[in-house]
């Protein structure tokens, strides 16, 4: 992992088509500005967490279902 320092105005260039650039620094938040095409999925990483521990869930209960349906045969 590559760990970087910037400033507010400063950037960082992934590839050569997304800027990640710092609009703001107010206490210990950040607020970052990302330019990319718009075929470019952009998605915090909480909700790759919540998307991930949701399915993983569904797939429990599924799982769990398919047992009761096959005990019950």
């Amino acid at each position: 992992m590559l760990v970087l320092s910037r400033k507010k105005g400063e950037s960082i260039w992934l590839g050569d088509q997304i800027e990640i650039s710092i609009s703001e620094i107010k206490g210990d938040q950040v607020r970052i500005a990302i330019n990319a095409p718009k075929n470019v999925t952009i998605l915090r990483g909480e909700l790759i967490r919540e998307v991930s521990e949701s399915n993983t869930e569904a797939v429990k209960i599924d799982s769990f279902m398919d047992y009761l349906k096959n005990e019950t045969k």
